[in-house]
């Protein structure tokens, strides 16, 4: 019985492994990209465990009372962690290897955010846009 447990476990691991597009630093935990502004709105630890419950928050300020801005709103989070990729455009922070799946792979949490919501910044406006 402990050996076709050790042997799932294994084939498990091999495929996660094999199929990720995420990179992995030494201690095991997701090789994150970093954020293109300063500090985020509480430290990694604070973030790692509670972000979900402030996105939560902050939908329920938006939906039912309609506090738009907040800064645990998703648009901030996205702006600041979508990298971009080598011709200059933000790759969406739900792809392989980025920020958002990262973390919910290596944490084997499935997220429904981006089913309708953007994975990457909005353009900026410029004076010529409508």
């Amino acid at each position: 019985m402990r050996a076709a447990v050790l042997a799932i476990l294994l084939a498990l691991a091999a495929g996660l492994a094999l199929g990720s597009g995420a990179a992995w630093a030494e201690d095991g935990r997701p090789a994150l990209p970093k954020a293109k502004a300063g500090p985020c709105i509480a430290p990694p630890q604070v973030m790692r465990r509670s972000h979900y419950v402030m996105l939560l928050h902050q939908r329920d300020q938006t939906l039912r009372l309609g506090i738009r801005g907040g800064k645990a709103s998703l648009k901030e989070c996205v702006a600041c962690h979508a990298a971009d990729g080598p011709d200059g455009k933000p790759i969406p922070v739900n792809a392989p290897g980025q920020f958002c799946s990262s973390c919910h792979e290596y944490a084997a949490v499935s997220i429904d955010c981006f089913s309708c919501h953007a994975t990457t910044p909005a353009a900026p406006q410029t004076a010529s846009s409508p």
